[in-house]
């Protein structure tokens, strides 16, 4: 990649981060193109061209998806307050845009989403995102850790990887009802699959909660299992944790062959460390461990 690039990639990148960390505010213009350092004329245009969409429309969706995320796993948040917080002045206003684009009203979603609309509507974005702002690793991103042996209650999710969020939904609901709160409680990923396996029924991910508690399943598709301990490669990654395969690929590629070190027989896995919609996207963290014999 060209220095020349690489600024322009950089300065694109300043524009996400600083929208993402002020989606509450008036961001104008004439602000983005300030923190892009372009003219207003021309940001405008490389915006549009860079990413498929307007900046109002970025903004406008960004606003969108984090009131998604609130209604889906906020039950405190009234639909009202979500309605504010995506920039709207009335919940009508807001209901109508969110039926235009999802279709089903926000109280609908809330009770019951349909994520695959969902998924169409933010797919495109999120793709260019991760394509064109892909963060570069190094191995002082990367130490060893010695970690202890875990114990988990575990909610398989076997199929399609576009059904996820409903399954991730369903232990969201089991873990509140058993009193297992991300504060007290870590949340652990493990992926049993490729992120995109040549056939969508085959992709697989274990979500995990841990607990040294008896499992009350309360009618939920839930299983006891552990974490192994052991040493493992660790990445922390911050932002857009919806997609860690570029980190993946990063240890798998990269570290793992330049380290000398040898990969232990259990898949790598995440532990989340802070959620949307607790935290803005920008601020989501995981980390990723690669078990190392």
């Amino acid at each position: 990649m060209t220095a020349a690039l690489q600024d322009y990639h950089a300065r694109m990148q300043r524009v996400l981060d600083h929208i993402d960390r002020h989606l509450d505010d008036d961001l104008d213009l004439d602000a983005l193109s300030s923190v892009a350092a372009y003219s207003k004329f021309h940001f405008h245009r490389q915006f549009t061209a860079t990413f498929g969409l307007s900046v109002h429309r970025y903004i406008q969706l960004a606003r969108m998806k984090r009131a998604s995320y609130r209604l889906a796993y906020s039950d405190a948040e009234s639909v009202t307050d979500i309605a504010m917080g995506a920039g709207y002045d009335a919940p009508d206003a807001f209901a109508r845009a969110f039926r235009q684009r999802f279709g089903q009203s926000p109280s609908s979603f809330r009770k019951s989403p349909d994520w695959e609309p969902w998924l169409a509507a933010f797919g495109p974005l999120d793709n260019a995102r991760s394509k064109l702002m892909q963060k570069t690793y190094t191995t002082a991103d990367v130490e060893i850790r010695e970690v202890p042996a875990t114990t988990v209650a575990i909610m398989e999710h076997r199929g399609d990887p576009t059904t996820l969020h409903a399954t991730i939904q369903r232990f969201i609901i089991w873990r509140k009802a058993a009193g297992l709160h991300p504060r007290t409680n870590p949340t652990f990923n493990v992926w049993r699959s490729e992120r995109r396996p040549a056939s969508p029924g085959d992709y697989s991910v274990d979500l995990c909660v841990g607990t040294d508690q008896p499992i009350e399943a309360n009618g939920a598709a839930i299983k006891a299992g552990e974490i192994p301990g052991g040493r493992c490669a660790v990445l922390r990654v911050v932002g857009n944790t919806d997609n860690l395969e570029p980190a993946a690929l990063y240890l798998y590629r990269d570290w793992l062959p330049a380290s000398g070190e040898e990969a232990r027989d259990f898949p790598i896995y995440c532990q989340r460390l802070s959620f949307v919609p607790d935290v803005g996207e920008h601020e989501a963290t995981a980390d990723l461990f690669l078990p190392l014999k």
